[in-house]
């Protein structure tokens, strides 16, 4: 049964099968539909949007038009977020303490080399763009130093329509540089942190969206593209010097062995993870990308 934010309660039997579909369709290109071809049209009229591959679209009333990476407003959101990625969460340790999850962008095999750090309370709490309780952290991987932060418009982990960072609606100057996520990757990977870090009765039936909460990127390293880029900047614009020996008990070492599942502790490591969850598609899914 669909609800009014045009959701669709799935059993963990339909998400292995939608998830399996992956691997049978995705050589033929675009395809509006979650499921394998048996099971494609009970989906696709559910979410037009949705595609196999990753996809994104704009959020409704959103414009990059005004943006600006010397304007005002950008450099002092910008400057917050650097002060409180440097102060409070520099690092995976800082993270960890701060009650960040981790999610590591596994589907992708592009670009491994940075990963997503998710905190359920700021995801759960009404605080949006306020760079001290950022609802996703953005680290590298290979020095294990935070790059930047993802906001994530929710209100109590429901998505919202997000705020501009400045200029009215009328404005043409307006800077509102949110997307969304309608590929499968993308939406299983809601699924999965809403699955793995705010359910709590260990039913195996979950909303699974047709696209996930509006999100905006904002990088503390100098970017090619944009301080709100959504891929990540070049490994050669990150000059980050690795992190300090982590507190936690592991074997890797920041700066020469990339962050990883395996590379965390057993109690950070989630009981299931995304292969788990989806054992015919690639390796995993990801979040956000």
């Amino acid at each position: 049964m669909d609800d009014s934010n045009g959701k669709r309660n799935v059993s963990r039997r339909a998400l292995l099968r939608a998830s399996a579909g992956t691997v049978a369709l995705s050589g033929v290109g675009s395809v509006h539909a979650t499921g394998d071809a048996a099971g494609a049209s009970q989906f696709d009229d559910d979410c037009p949007e949705a595609t196999l591959e990753p996809s994104m679209t704009d959020c409704e009333g959103t414009t990059m038009e005004g943006c600006a990476d010397d304007h005002p407003a950008t450099t002092a959101l910008r400057s917050s977020v650097t002060d409180a990625l440097e102060t409070q969460y520099p690092d995976v340790d800082a993270l960890l303490d701060a009650g960040y999850k981790p999610y590591f962008d596994t589907l992708e095999t592009g670009d491994d080399s940075w990963s997503h750090w998710l905190s359920p309370a700021f995801i759960g709490d009404d605080d949006l763009l306020d760079p001290t309780r950022p609802e996703s952290v953005l680290v590298d991987n290979e020095s294990w130093r935070s790059l930047g932060v993802m906001f994530i418009a929710t209100d109590e982990g429901e998505p919202v329509e997000p705020p501009a960072v400045y200029g009215a609606d009328d404005d043409e100057q307006r800077c509102s540089p949110w997307h969304a996520h309608t590929g499968l990757p993308g939406r299983f990977a809601w699924w999965f942190y809403q699955q793995t870090y705010e359910q709590s009765s260990g039913d195996d039936s979950l909303e699974f969206p047709c696209r996930t909460p509006c999100m905006l990127h904002v990088w503390r390293v100098d970017h090619p593209e944009s301080v709100y880029a959504h891929d990540a900047p070049p490994e050669e614009y990150r000059d980050l010097p690795p992190a300090d020996e982590p507190e936690f008990d592991t074997d890797a070492v920041p700066g020469e062995d990339d962050l990883d599942w395996t590379a965390l502790p057993d109690a950070i490591v989630p009981d299931r993870l995304p292969a788990d969850l989806s054992p015919t598609a690639p390796v995993g899914l990801e979040f956000g990308r």
